[in-house]
């Protein structure tokens, strides 16, 4: 995957070399050219520009990035100003960093819908979201264990925990299932809200859609996820 970070902050940079360790190619991207220095033989290129600036960003390989994510983080004008730009040009996926709750309803506003909270998640937790596929989320317990929530695969579905053998194939544990459902409001409105189911039995059916929620190592977890996509 190739991906463009744009802001090498404290995050921006944790990001960068997280993704960069597991295999992808990272341009990072600041204003600041003492950030972009210590940060040029840790990712694969660095690029020094002001990203409010048009004609600089264009000179970006947008066209062939994957995902651009902002990770301004001290300047929210900039930062809304980058997300907008990017936006505007059709980026394939961006994702943008929440500042506060205003600034997160602007972003919203903008049309970003996928949004970074550093202030509640850790740069770790996004490497995986982001390269692991299926990956809803992620609680790391420590640096070799953690429980992830993953979207059911197509080749599970129908089959019970039993069948699937989740701890005897796989070696990791289906600590409970989390269910999409819709629910109406007081005054009508319907949304989607989680519905955490008991802790599964042996002949529990897996259905479309079902998040099911894992603990396991994180060698196990990602030979899960992968070996499930083929």
């Amino acid at each position: 995957m190739k991906y463009i970070i744009v802001g090498l902050g404290v995050f921006g940079s944790s990001l960068a070399e997280k993704l960069v360790a597991q295999g992808n190619e990272v341009i990072g991207v600041d204003s600041k050219m003492q950030r972009v220095n210590e940060l040029k033989d840790k990712i694969t290129h660095v690029v020094c520009l002001d990203v409010k600036d048009a004609s600089a960003v264009e000179t970006l390989p947008l066209r062939n990035t994957d995902v651009v994510i902002i990770c301004i983080g001290e300047d929210q004008g900039a930062n809304i100003m980058a997300t907008a730009m990017f936006k505007n040009m059709n980026v394939k996926r961006l994702i943008g960093r929440s500042l506060n709750p205003l600034h997160e309803n602007v972003l919203q506003a903008i049309g970003v819908n996928e949004i970074v909270r550093p202030e509640e998640e850790t740069a770790e937790r996004w490497a995986k979201k982001l390269t692991l596929r299926g990956m809803v989320d992620s609680f790391e317990l420590n640096k070799n264990y953690s429980i992830v929530e993953v979207i059911v695969p197509d080749i599970f579905i129908g089959r019970s925990i039993e069948e699937v053998g989740f701890r005897k194939e796989y070696n990791i544990l289906v600590l409970t299932i989390v269910k999409n459902v819709e629910e109406q409001s007081i005054i009508g409105k319907t949304r989607i809200v989680a519905d955490v189911q008991d802790i599964p039995k042996p002949d529990t059916v897996l259905e479309k859609d079902d998040i099911l929620v894992i603990y396991g190592s994180n060698k196990n977890i990602k030979q899960f996820i992968g070996k499930s996509k083929r």
